[in-house]
């Protein structure tokens, strides 16, 4: 059955079915968005082409289409689907599972896909309880995650698994569902929707598709007569409808911009604020420690080098004692992150290097007087030569060039404008001259 006839269902039912799955895509070509895994030549493509699924890994914010994706590789392919949720699923769960794809498995056919939707929050014997099947080919394994894989996936598990990230949905892209969403949908096509304005109901959205139409679904409801769609309408909906924090998607990414942003902005009280939301929520903990590492070394950084001791101190803390105690150490480092100065310089110089590098077509070889000697070969070969030792000099130093050729002098770190990189800067203005 393809979208248009399966919207073809009568008002009563429609009613009992949210918008965003009758309008769930049922082939790669009304999936929107994630081109560069979908679009012409993306790997989605070849894997439908060539029927060869390896087990994988999608990462992503919510609501951009990890759980479609999934079923659709499943459907195209006519391959058994299984799947478990990580939130009500335990070891058992997955064995018996695993069971079940040993006993409907043929003599050379594809293995039946289980799909582990928010898979971070296995734990470690879950996830082990998966390797044997994984590994022998049992099953493909299709994970779903809005965190970091290499944070939350044993390595084991992760080695064994393609990770495919996701986007958010642009401008373009979410202009796109809307008017899908309008023409196809008879609940919303038999109001007469008048889209005035768009701009609060991409806002809102955030990127997030299933959002997108939650709100949607949400206009339709709280007004009669014709859907009128502008900021108007969409922020009064909202205002009455939208709760104070979803750690499961709805606003969790709005409350976590909220807090990161105020902490780089240097606002201890609307931080603590936004990290009340997020604990009051139900929030893991662990995930906000997280953030709080990233944001000292990515908006701190060299201004205030003690911000990483003090971060990772905290993420190793909450690990250990769990809520309730955990609100402390959260607070007082997010407290201090927000009262230190601020840099991005460490930041900005790995993109600007990485940046070269990524477009340097020239393979550049190391200097030979810095290339390590460890055999009598390339001590002949003259590695090593000519080094200067450091410490041999006084202060420490001494002037030597490490690029390679043709990148003599190249600037990537900036020092910024707070005492301790005031000095940084002097230090490198006195042993450098005027190279840097």
């Amino acid at each position: 059955m393809d979208s248009k006839q399966n919207m073809q269902v009568s008002g009563d039912r429609a009613n009992f079915v949210p918008l965003a799955e009758r309008l769930r895509p049922r082939s790669l070509e009304e999936y929107i968005g994630q081109s560069h895994l979908v679009g012409p030549g993306g790997v989605f493509r070849r894997f439908l082409e060539t029927g060869n699924v390896p087990s994988f890994i999608l990462w992503g914010p919510p609501g951009v289409g990890k759980t479609t994706l999934a079923k659709l590789v499943s459907s195209s392919l006519e391959r058994p689907f299984y799947t478990l949720s990580a939130i009500n699923s335990g070891v058992k769960d997955v064995r018996d599972v695993i069971e079940q794809a040993k006993k409907q498995r043929f003599f050379n056919t594809a293995p039946p896909f289980l799909f582990i939707d928010e898979i971070h929050r296995f734990n470690k014997s879950q996830q082990d309880s998966l390797l044997g099947a994984v590994e022998q080919g049992v099953i493909t394994l299709i994970g779903a995650t809005t965190e970091n894989p290499s944070f939350e996936v044993i390595s084991p598990l992760l080695s064994r698994c393609q990770v495919y990230v996701l986007k958010a949905l642009e401008e373009p892209e979410l202009q796109t569902l809307l008017d899908r969403a309008l023409t196809i949908d008879l609940e919303l096509k038999g109001r007469d929707p008048k889209v005035e304005e768009t701009n609060a109901l991409f806002r809102f959205s955030g990127g997030d598709a299933r959002k997108l139409l939650n709100i949607l679904d949400i206009l339709a409801g709280a007004t009669e007569g014709r859907l009128v769609i502008n900021d108007k309408t969409v922020t009064d909906a909202l205002q009455q409808n939208i709760a104070l924090y979803d750690k499961n998607g709805e606003q969790h990414y709005d409350v976590i911009s909220a807090f990161i942003k105020s902490v780089r902005g240097s606002d201890p009280n609307a931080a603590v604020y936004y990290l009340a939301r997020m604990l009051a929520g139900g929030e893991d903990v662990k995930f906000i420690a997280r953030r709080l590492v990233i944001l000292a070394s990515e908006d701190i950084g060299l201004a205030n080098p003690n911000a990483m001791l003090l971060a990772n101190a905290c993420f190793e803390t909450v690990h250990k004692i769990g809520m309730p105690e955990a609100r402390i150490p959260l607070s007082e480092t997010t407290i201090y992150l927000a009262t230190s100065p601020k840099s991005n310089s460490a930041y900005m110089a790995i993109d600007a290097a990485l940046a070269l590098v990524n477009k340097d077509t020239v393979n550049r070889p190391v200097p030979l007087h810095i290339r390590n000697a460890p055999t009598s070969l390339m001590k002949n070969l003259n590695y090593g030569r000519d080094y200067k030792y450091a410490h041999d000099y006084e202060g420490n130093f001494v002037e030597q060039e490490f690029f390679p050729e043709g990148l003599e002098g190249t600037k990537f770190y900036n020092p910024a404008d707070n005492a301790q990189e005031k000095a940084i800067a002097d230090r490198i203005k006195a042993r450098w001259k005027n190279k840097y």
